[in-house]
This record gives C-alpha cells, sequence and structure tokens, in this order.
C-alpha cells in the first residue's frame, strides 16, 4: 500500500480543512514547496496536491506552487482542483503532475473525463469520489449531486477506470478514523479499482487497516502535521 503525503494549497499556503470547511482552516507552512521537500526527504515518492481555491472555482488557481513543486522534486504528483477544461487538464501535465484527479467534471462534464482517458490513458486518470452519507459532493463540497456512491463508481468503472480516490467528507480532518466498512464494500464491487483512501487517517493502527482490506493507497494529511504519524516509519513499512 502507498503512503501518499497530501498538501492542500489555499492562497499559496498549505493549510488543512476540517469535514472539507473552509472556515475551519488551519495553516500549517506558508511554503508548501519546503512542506513537499521535506516529505521527499522522508522518502515519500508520491504527493497528493490539491488547489483548495481552485476547487470551488473555475480553474486551477495555485498553478505557479504546483509547477513548483513538480519541478523541483522528484515525487509523483497527483492533481486535483479547478480541472474544469481541456486547457486545465494540458496546464495540469505541462506542469509536470504525473496523474490528475478529476471529481467535478465526472459529473457535469462526463465525455471531457472520458475523452481524457483515451488521450492520455487511463493509468494517468484518477475518479474523484468525493462523499458525504454515500451521496456525491462537489465543487469544493459544496454541491450536493443526485449521484450514490456506488452507481457513481460504477459508471466509471464500466467504463475503464483503474484508479478512484474514495474521500468520506464527515471524516475528512476529522482525525476519527478511516470509513474502512464502506472502503471494504467499494473493493469488493470494484475488484480491479486501485482504491485510495482519503479521509480520517489519524494513526497506525487505521493504515494497518486500510492494508488489510486491500487498499492501494491512503492518503495522510492531518495526522503528519499533527505529528500523529512518522512518515518515514510507515513507508519503510508500507511503500511510498
Amino acid at each position: 500500500m502507498k503512503i501518499i503525503p497530501a498538501i492542500d494549497i489555499y492562497k499559496g499556503k498549505c493549510v488543512r480543512l476540517v469535514k472539507g470547511d473552509y472556515n475551519l482552516k488551519k495553516e500549517y507552512s506558508s511554503d508548501p514547496l519546503l512542506i513537499a521537500k521535506e516529505f521527499e526527504n522522508n522518502g515519500a515518492t508520491h504527493l497528493h496536491v490539491v488547489d483548495l481555491e481552485g476547487a470551488k472555482s473555475h480553474t486551477i488557481i495555485n498553478k505557479d506552487i504546483l509547477h513548483e513543486i513538480c519541478v523541483k522534486t522528484n515525487l509523483k504528483v497527483d492533481f486535483g482542483g479547478g480541472i474544469k477544461t481541456k486547457d486545465d487538464i494540458s496546464l495540469a501535465f505541462d506542469s509536470g503532475v504525473n496523474q490528475i484527479t478529476l471529481g467535478s467534471v465526472a459529473v457535469t462534464n462526463k465525455n471531457l473525463l472520458k475523452d481524457s482517458i483515451n488521450i492520455y490513458g487511463k493509468e494517468k486518470i484518477i475518479l474523484g469520489a468525493d462523499f458525504l452519507d454515500n451521496v456525491i459532493k462537489i465543487n469544493g463540497w459544496k454541491t450536493t449531486t443526485e449521484y450514490n456512491l456506488f452507481d457513481f463508481i460504477n459508471e466509471y468503472y464500466s467504463f475503464g477506470i483503474t484508479y478512484a480516490i474514495i474521500t468520506d467528507i464527515s471524516k475528512d480532518g476529522a482525525m476519527q478514523g478511516s470509513s474502512v466498512n464502506i472502503y471494504t464494500e467499494i473493493i469488493k464491487k470494484f475488484p480491479r479499482l486501485n482504491l485510495i483512501a482519503s479521509g480520517g487517517v489519524t494513526d497506525e493502527d487505521d493504515l494497518n487497516k486500510l492494508k488489510t482490506i486491500g487498499c492501494y493507497g491512503a492518503i495522510v494529511g492531518k495526522a503528519l502535521y499533527e505529528k500523529r504519524i512518522d512518515l518515514k516509519k510507515m513507508i519503510i513499512k508500507y511503500g511510498g
């Protein structure tokens, strides 16, 4: 299982939210690149980057920082937040990201996601499934859709998607453990899916549970910033 540290960017700074609430954000660093380098120095090979401003707008906002992280580290970056058009997708890949995560457009512009898989390959596209009470939410978690979580995943699984970041909004930043039962059910229903768990990872026990049920990866954010998890130790144990 890959341990994937996370950097959420808001107004050029590295922050974390609690349950998607922008009013409950906490700043951890004014230099996201420095944080990325620290993760890399501790053995990370992958990095999850989210443009929080982009996520609730109509385009990528923090593109300069994204480019800097990609150019000045060797991390394999997966990026999401503000990707709404073909130009946004091109910009992200031109910046040097390894994969892009498409969530909102998977609801609002299905053809864009499917075209992107055909153009860039299914290894480069991650389905972003952010849910609350098993209902998909988009646009920085501000918009509630009519999609059930499992129906949403099934539509793109049937099309051939192989990677998905599944985020339980109720767990994100809350430091109360992951949605292991839901992830277990997803893995059983969609055995070819590389499921990357996101939200709620608090300690090593949470990572053990996610590994045991067969998650491909686990995104770790607040637990790293709050020193609840030793990144170097976890990467040695599970992999970067």
